[in-house]
């Protein structure tokens, strides 16, 4: 027993002792790298605006012919049709240059002195035209300015006539104007609280002078939607935790609504309209294209950069990582730019026309684009400032 005892105390100062102590792995930063493949998908380019009912402004009556007012044929309140007489003006024809020298005194060329006759000749009657001003379009006639034996010009505002139409309209961003280029012929409309949706046939976009749009606070990176880094955002939430959506207005997507459909101005109403569908093509997100009109801007990842594994993580000790853990490797190499050819989008992914093929890797964000704080209840408290 005794001997068992000696050499188990010499095992353990001798040989366990001399086994070399576990490193204790020390405070260190690591930093994922997003990286995504280019795949395969259908871009369906459809746009949803909110939008309001709106009266259509009163058409203005004028005078087309310069006269005197002798009949007026209908009184404000009635419905008109285009065309309709409202009222009749009559205008003085002048006499031709002949008529009028042949009105002049004309004496005999022998009649001279005392006693001499002179011939005079009458001046001819006035002659009139009379002219009909009509309703210029369809609706109720609401005013009406001209009395009988009013003298009335050409041009001058004499009534207006409220054609009783509406219109969908609703401001669009930037943005969504470079993917309205396609001037949708159509929009879906649901009206809320109204009938079912209904098609609008006819959509016309305008662009409002002066728009900036939001590409002027981007720090140099423009052209559409998600430009910054959707996982971390910044600004302004909306009743769902996300970032309120939009910029600055640039321009105006209107609809006229049917006449068949019962609306009245102040409906609130979302307006989807879709300019273009591109099926089975290569795309890539938003977030990892600079620009999204046309002509863009990707980073190609390293070939150490695994897209399997959601990124590569850099900036950690280089070697093995400890059991389930992500390995970690030294700095990554640098992402190579590439140009390539936009087409349709979603606000989501892109359609790559050319420039990238699919299975090739890039990075899913835009190196050096702003940060934005992720949404959700966690991130809702105050914000205190970091650092000393």
């Amino acid at each position: 027993m005794f001997a068992v005892i000696a050499v188990a105390l010499v095992k353990m100062a001798f040989v366990d002792g001399m086994a070399p102590e576990q490193a204790v792995v020390g405070p260190g930063a690591q930093v994922a790298v997003p990286v995504v493949q280019a795949s395969r998908a259908t871009v369906t380019n459809k746009v949803e605006i909110q939008a309001t009912v709106q009266n259509d402004p009163a058409v203005g009556v004028r005078n087309t012919a310069a006269g005197v007012v002798t009949y007026i044929f209908l009184e404000p309140g009635v419905k008109v049709a285009s065309g309709d007489r409202l009222y009749q003006v009559r205008t003085e024809v002048q006499p031709a240059p002949q008529a009028a020298a042949a009105s002049q005194p004309v004496s005999p060329p022998d009649a001279e002195g005392p006693g001499s006759r002179i011939l005079l000749t009458a001046p001819p009657a006035p002659t009139y035209t009379y002219s009909d001003v009509l309703a210029p379009a369809a609706g109720t006639l609401r005013t009406l300015d001209v009395l009988l034996d009013q003298q009335v010009s050409v041009g001058a505002a004499a009534g207006t006539i409220d054609p009783g139409t509406f219109t969908v309209s609703g401001s669009v961003d930037a943005a969504q104007q470079y993917r309205l280029l396609a001037k949708p012929g159509s929009a879906q409309i649901s009206l809320v609280g109204g009938p079912a949706p209904f098609t609008c046939p006819a959509v016309e976009l305008k662009s409002t002078a002066g728009g900036t749009g939001d590409a002027a606070g981007s720090g140099g990176i423009t052209g559409g939607v998600g430009r910054s880094v959707p996982s971390i955002s910044v600004g302004p939430a909306g009743p769902d935790g996300a970032p309120a959506p939009g910029g600055t207005p640039t321009g105006t997507l209107s609809c006229a609504v049917p006449t068949d459909v019962e609306v009245f101005a102040g409906l609130g109403a979302t307006m989807t309209v879709t300019a273009g569908e591109a099926v089975n093509v290569v795309t890539v997100p938003l977030t990892a294209v600079e620009g999204s009109v046309k002509e863009g801007i990707v980073w190609l990842a390293g070939a150490d950069m695994n897209p399997g594994a959601g990124g590569v993580v850099i900036g950690g000790p280089a070697g093995p990582a400890p059991a389930g853990g992500t390995p970690a490797v030294g700095p990554a190499s640098e992402p190579e730019q590439r140009k390539v050819q936009l087409g349709l989008n979603d606000g989501a992914v892109v359609e790559v026309v050319s420039g990238l093929a699919e299975g090739e890797s890039v990075l899913e964000f835009i190196p050096g684009a702003p940060a934005q704080v992720p949404s959700g209840p966690q991130f809702g408290g105050p914000v205190f400032p970091m650092g000393g």
